[in-house]
Formats: structure tokens, C-alpha cells, sequence
């Protein structure tokens, strides 16, 4: 049997649980486009490893891949169409986790600010950014002011904002949950300008998504994630820590969480118990993830010691 066609019936079956499987999917089909038109049995070592491998150092897109792999090809050899996995049996080591930036409320407010170059014409007469200043700046907001992931962002349609109500319908996230969150008025009036801004670039009678590019077309996260390099770079914001990744839209996610637990801390208020919501808040499946970001910082790390100093003090007294 062809590769492809097997690549084929695997997302089928997997997709037939329950999964999406996008990204999985994604790789089998650039691995099948690689390899080319072959039968699956002819698939070698090394033609995998070359996969694996790509053009540039390691990175956690190996892991992935390989993992995505694996399961292919146990799939193969559970049908007998192959009779073993072509895979390296001796996998590199992981790279370092890829720890998240957290932005300062001066980078914030000077990367808001630098959206403004996004109505500004190219000096030699170009067309004016696909995507609108005012579009973008509410992005950012939203992605801040509540710690949307980029896809959640940019699924949102114009039914999913209530701005009477001052809720946002978050649906299709990545654990499949759809929540209703409430949202504050600074955010709310944000993204009323946005919605009148937006009857202008609307092209279809229909509703739509909710960010709109000038073109009357759905923001994409590509599009997205290049404007905000653009922008990034133009305030000089980087990281000083040797990793490979720079500050990323994503980070506008973890930046929300980390600055929400320090004000709570400085407010006083009960972060353990307050911890189950904001992870419900941000679609997380459990708590875990939510409590990794109780050490992400310094400030938070300061302010969660002086709590603990307080209760200790209040513990020792006769």
C-alpha cells in the first residue's frame, strides 16, 4: 500500500476518537510529500532520519515528529504492511523547555503603542499592512486582557462577542471546551471600536470573524504572528537569555496568568483557592498547567515568599 494512502486511513481512524488531530495530521502529510509516491514498505532509515533531521539544529519539532511517526508506523505493522518501524531506535536528547517570556507593563504599553505603524504607508508608496492598526491593537488586548490562545483570538465571530453582556463564547479550543468568560469594561469598550471599525471592512452581509483584514478577509495566525514580529522588533523587545525562541504573541497568554496571580498576591486574596478558576478561566485541563506559572518570575516568586513569610509569622506567635 502507497504511504500516502496509509498516512490517509490513520488520521481517519484517528479522527473517527474523537481527536482533531491538525498537527498530526500536518506532519504525516509533509512526511508523505516528502518521501514521495512509494509504498510504504520501502520507507528506509535513513530517508526518516533525513525527515527528523530537517535543515537546522534540534528542536522539540523532532520529538514531535517523531512521536507522530511512531504511532504511524505501529499502525502499519498492527495491518502487517510493514514488517518493522523505520525509525531510529536512539532518540537526541530534548532541548532546554522553551520557558515563556513575561512581558513588563512597559513592553506592553510600547508594543500597543507601535501599532500605530500599521496605518503608516511604506515610504516608497506601498500599499498600506494587510491588517489595521486599530484591528491589531485590540488583538493584543484581547490576547492580554484574556489570556486567549492566538486561535482562540481569531475563531472568535462576531456572534461570540456580547458586548452587553461583556462575555466572550470561546469555542473549539484545544481541549475541545467551549467557556463563556466575563470580561472588563476597558476590554469591552476596546473591542466595541473594533466592531464599528470592522462594518467598514465587512464584505459579506453574513456574519463573520471577528478580526477582519482590510480586504474584508479573516485575520490569519500567520499574518498575525508576522505584523507582530514586525512590531516587536521595532520597540526592541528580545529576550537576554540564550533561547531560541523570541517573545511570541503566545506570550501575551502567559503574561496575563503570571500579572493575574501578583495582583492577587498583593491584594491579599486567597491565590490557592482563587488558582481552580483562573486555570477554568484559561481552559486548562487541569491544574498543573495553571501552576507552573506560580514560579515563572522573579516579582511573583517575591510576592508569593512574603505571603509565605506572613503566614509563618502568624504560625510562631505564642
Amino acid at each position: 500500500m502507497k504511504l500516502a494512502q496509509v498516512v490517509e486511513n490513520y488520521v481517519v481512524l484517528k479522527r473517527a476518537t474523537g481527536l482533531r488531530y491538525r498537527t498530526a495530521a500536518g506532519i504525516l502529510t509533509a512526511f508523505a510529500r516528502a518521501v514521495g509516491p512509494i509504498d510504504v514498505r520501502d520507507v528506509d532509515p535513513d530517508t526518516v532520519l533525513a525527515f527528523l533531521n530537517g535543515s537546522g539544529p534540534i528542536r522539540s519539532s523532532w520529538h514531535l515528529k517523531h512521536y507522530t511517526l511512531s504511532g504511524l508506523f505501529r499502525f502499519a505493522q498492527q495491518r502487517r504492511l510493514v514488517s518493522k518501524s523505520p525509525l531510529p531506535v536512539l532518540v537526541p536528547k530534548r532541548p532546554a523547555y522553551a520557558k515563556p517570556y513575561i512581558y513588563s507593563a512597559d513592553e506592553l504599553r510600547r508594543t500597543l503603542d507601535a501599532t500605530s505603524v500599521l496605518d503608516e504607508r511604506h515610504p516608497k508608496g506601498h500599499k498600506l499592512p494587510t491588517i489595521p492598526a486599530l484591528t491589531f491593537r485590540t488583538l493584543l488586548l484581547l490576547l492580554y486582557g484574556a489570556g486567549l490562545r492566538i486561535s482562540e483570538a481569531l475563531a472568535l465571530t462576531v456572534d461570540d462577542v456580547d458586548l452587553a453582556a461583556r462575555t466572550l463564547l470561546v469555542r473549539g479550543t484545544k481541549f475541545f471546551k467551549t467557556r463563556l468568560l466575563p470580561i472588563g469594561p476597558e476590554l469591552s469598550s476596546a473591542l466595541g471600536r473594533c466592531a464599528i471599525h470592522r462594518l467598514g471592512l465587512v464584505t459579506r452581509p453574513a456574519p463573520g470573524a471577528f478580526f477582519l483584514d482590510r480586504r474584508g478577509m479573516a485575520v490569519t495566525r500567520a499574518m498575525a504572528e508576522r505584523y507582530f514580529r514586525i512590531i516587536r522588533g521595532r520597540v526592541g523587545i528580545e529576550r537576554g537569555d540564550g533561547a531560541y525562541f523570541q517573545p511570541r504573541l503566545h506570550d501575551l497568554r502567559h503574561t496575563f496568568a503570571v500579572h493575574r496571580l501578583i495582583a492577587w498576591y498583593r491584594q491579599g486574596a486567597d491565590v490557592q483557592r482563587l488558582l481552580p478558576q483562573l486555570s477554568t478561566y484559561l481552559g486548562h485541563i487541569g491544574l498543573a498547567e495553571t501552576q507552573a506559572y506560580l514560579t515563572m518570575t522573579p516579582d511573583l516568586l517575591r510576592e508569593a515568599g512574603r505571603r509565605f513569610e506572613g503566614y509563618a509569622h502568624l504560625e510562631v506567635q505564642p
